[in-house]
């Protein structure tokens, strides 16, 4: 029976749709199609109502097959933004200008030279200028020195030897051919003057061996333990003849400054100061050097003698002014 037959068994109430139909009932006649109403809520079927038909299988209820949406339609793809127009290169900022910079920043006090006055700041910079010439003419004078004759040496080769004698002179025996093969130590005495007037005549000194004792093992030896007592012997030497007389004006000056070391060395010297009692007074020196060869090696069919030499030198009266430990 159709729910819309008018009887006294048709449902009243609002029209509801119904459930769309299931696949198999899609292919109906179009006159069974309902109009489209508003949605409402689903009337129950009435047993009265449901036509009669093959009775249904017991289905297990599942979920309702939802409605397939409907496509949607694409989104229109949004036009490709144009890009950003680069920013145009900022000129490259103007670079200071190069100003010379204060020489003092101001409230800065100024340290050194500069914080001198002007009339003291002359005085130093005339100074500088002394010493920077001092220099200039010690190197130009040890060159022509050390250089081979030259005209210059010719003329003026006094002059130089006035200016590198006895402190500054070079030695290049190192260097030759045939070096040294002996071995030269400088011994002295002395008469000393004791305070009750008797004269005291003292041992023999081994200079150099003291100074071979203050370089041995010494890592920074001084120029004056190694080379001073040395130069100034091969400077007596260099001056005198073989009878120990001085030749030109050169060895009364190399004698003084012989003579000036020992009266240093044995003014300094514990033994002396003991023997004499520390107030004897130096009245005069006595120099001598002992020669000896240097033994050959093993390996050397070489023979020479190691019987040591002595050269004496003659007694140097001490002036007062050297008396107490050289010149003052």
């Amino acid at each position: 029976m159709d729910a819309y037959d008018e009887g006294s068994n048709a449902r009243h109430g609002p029209v509801t749709p119904r459930r769309p139909a299931p696949p198999a009932q899609r292919g109906a006649p179009a006159d069974s199609a309902e109009p489209d109403v508003h949605p409402g809520p689903e009337p129950e079927p009435i047993a009265s109502d449901v036509p009669p038909g093959p009775p249904e299988p017991d289905v297990p209820p599942g979920p309702e097959p939802e409605p397939i949406a409907a496509l949607a339609p694409p989104e229109p793809i949004a036009a490709l933004a144009p890009p950003e127009p680069i920013a145009a290169l900022a000129p490259p900022e103007p670079i200071a200008a190069l100003v010379p910079p204060e020489p003092y920043p101001p409230g800065e006090p100024r340290t050194g030279i500069a914080a001198l006055s002007p009339r003291y700041q002359v005085g130093v910079a005339l100074a500088l200028a002394v010493v920077a010439i001092g220099v200039c003419v010690h190197i130009g004078m040890t060159f022509l020195h050390v250089a081979p004759p030259n005209t210059v040496t010719r003329e003026h080769g006094t002059a130089v030897d006035d200016w590198i004698y006895p402190e500054f002179e070079q030695n290049w025996k190192l260097f030759a051919p045939n070096p040294l093969q002996q071995n030269i130590s400088i011994q002295v005495r002395a008469g000393v003057r004791g305070p009750d007037g008797m004269t005291l005549t003292t041992g023999w000194y081994d200079l150099s061996a003291e100074d071979g004792r203050a370089i041995d093992g010494n890592l920074l030896p001084s120029h004056t333990q190694q080379n001073e007592l040395r130069r100034a012997w091969d400077f007596f030497v260099a001056t005198h003849d073989s009878e120990n007389r001085p030749v030109g004006l050169r060895g009364a000056l190399s004698e003084s400054y012989l003579r000036r070391i020992t009266v240093l060395r044995l003014d300094r010297d514990d033994a002396v100061r003991a023997a004499t009692g520390s107030s004897g007074v130096i009245e005069r020196v006595q120099v001598r050097s002992r020669t000896s060869n240097v033994p050959p090696p093993e390996w050397s069919r070489e023979k020479v003698s190691t019987t040591p030499s002595y050269r004496e030198l003659p007694w140097w009266r001490v002036p007062q002014d050297e008396a107490r430990g050289g010149m003052r």
